[in-house]
């Protein structure tokens, strides 16, 4: 399998950061635009997208600003890749945006982003950034 490259991508946002943070920190929040279901134990995520489950352990959260989720394996250690979900706010116009960090192969890094695209777009309907 080839290595996975780390890429970023930015979305501009109408969104308070406070709300933002609610939606992309918790399961019920995460739960209503990036899985179909996100259930939660202790540190651990399962994310669960068409009947498929991935686990993650939330690495590390500054309210109001950002998460990071590492993906485990089947024994719940960290693996090398991971996401974070980033809350810029401009501090002259105080325009909103998330910045994502994540990882795909070379070959499905524009198919990845599209992917973002898309549940970002979700994201905007949800909280009517649109």
């Amino acid at each position: 399998m080839d290595q996975k490259k780390r890429y970023e991508i930015e979305f501009p946002i109408n969104s308070s950061p406070q709300l933002l943070y609610q939606y992309i920190s918790t399961p019920s929040g995460l739960s209503e635009w990036f899985a179909d279901n996100v259930n939660s134990r202790g540190e651990f995520f399962t994310f669960i997208w068409d009947g498929s489950e991935e686990k993650a352990r939330l690495a590390s959260k500054k309210a109001g600003e950002k998460v990071k989720f590492k993906w485990v394996d089947d024994q719940n250690k960290d693996t090398e890749y991971y996401f974070e979900i980033h809350i810029l706010v401009d501090e002259l116009t105080k325009d909103v945006s998330i910045m994502v960090v994540d990882f795909a192969e070379q070959t499905e890094i524009n198919e990845a982003k599209l992917l973002w695209e898309n549940q970002i777009s979700d994201l905007k309907h949800l909280i009517g950034s649109v």
